[in-house]
């Protein structure tokens, strides 16, 4: 940020005339009216004029060549000075704060305030949180999102949507501005937990039960999946938290279009009471099958 003399270009011996001359100058390339929906431009304009709205005044010029006053004219030591820069929406004491017009300073030199034909502008978007079930989510489909308004959306989820994704409804936010587009409506996805699938990329995890009969013996059992029940063989002699792939049953990727995995970890679940029968099996199984399963923590 720059001193006013600065943003005129013009040293700070500079007369009167050669203050307006600059003004007038760049007032006339920078003004909105030539420049429509340039914002850099815009900007530049209100800076230049609160620079030559604060040097054409006398008193105000000279308070601050003394250093009485921060470039916007606000008081030394007020916020709206801070470090000597040049601002023209500084708040503070100053005279230029959040009141300053620079069509007021263009006006007194042109002599009467141009009148600005209104832009039409976009409307703004408006952002909204949408929950979808684990499965919903997985597979995609369709919502219906109800508004304050009482107006509704109706949203496409797309296959194997992820947690934060956003989807975007154009023309679908708050009405436009003198004439112009509507905004767009802005949806975030959330996704509810399921109560036994996880997903980690395009893959699905399972907790699976089994008994000690199934982790002993094997067996052949009926897993669930995202798309369905499907067979899965139980190996003999599986332990907990032996992990088995279901090969292509996860979720699909949006962009190649291949299919994660699912995995299965077991965990054996014994009788939920004492069984005396199991007891005095096992007793016997273990009297001539010493197994130690710590020997690697010695």
């Amino acid at each position: 940020m720059k001193d006013p003399y600065s943003v005129l270009g013009v040293s700070k011996s500079a007369s009167d005339a050669e203050l307006k001359k600059t003004y007038r100058t760049l007032a006339k390339k920078l003004h909105p009216d030539i420049n429509s929906g340039d914002e850099e431009v815009a900007e530049r304009f209100k800076e230049v004029s609160a620079a030559y709205g604060l040097l054409r005044d006398k008193e105000l010029r000279g308070r601050y060549d003394r250093g009485e006053i921060n470039p916007d004219g606000s008081e030394k030591g007020f916020a709206g000075g801070g470090g000597g820069g040049f601002h023209p929406h500084a708040g503070g004491a100053g005279r230029f704060g959040d009141g300053f017009d620079p069509e007021e300073i263009f006006a007194s030199i042109f002599g009467g305030r141009r009148q600005q034909q209104p832009r039409r502008q976009k409307g703004p978007d408006v952002n909204y949180l949408l929950k979808v079930d684990f499965l919903d989510a997985i597979k995609g489909g369709k919502k219906t999102l109800t508004l304050e308004n009482n107006k509704t959306l109706n949203v496409t989820i797309p296959e194997n949507v992820k947690e934060g994704q956003k989807i975007r409804l154009k023309g679908q936010g708050a009405q436009g501005i003198n004439g112009g587009p509507a905004g767009d409506a802005i949806i975030e996805i959330s996704v509810k937990p399921h109560g036994f699938f996880r997903r980690e990329g395009n893959d699905i995890h399972l907790d699976l039960p089994i008994t000690l009969e199934e982790a002993v013996l094997g067996e052949k059992v009926n897993i669930p999946t995202t798309t369905g029940k499907v067979a899965m063989t139980i190996p003999k002699g599986s332990s907990s938290g032996r992990v088995l792939r279901l090969k292509g049953k996860g979720a699909t990727d949006p962009k190649t279009k291949a299919r994660g995995d699912q995995y299965v970890k077991l965990q054996i679940m014994l009788p939920p009471e004492p069984d005396e029968a199991l007891e005095k099996a096992i007793k016997k199984w273990a009297k001539d099958k010493k197994q130690d399963v710590r020997t690697h923590m010695a």
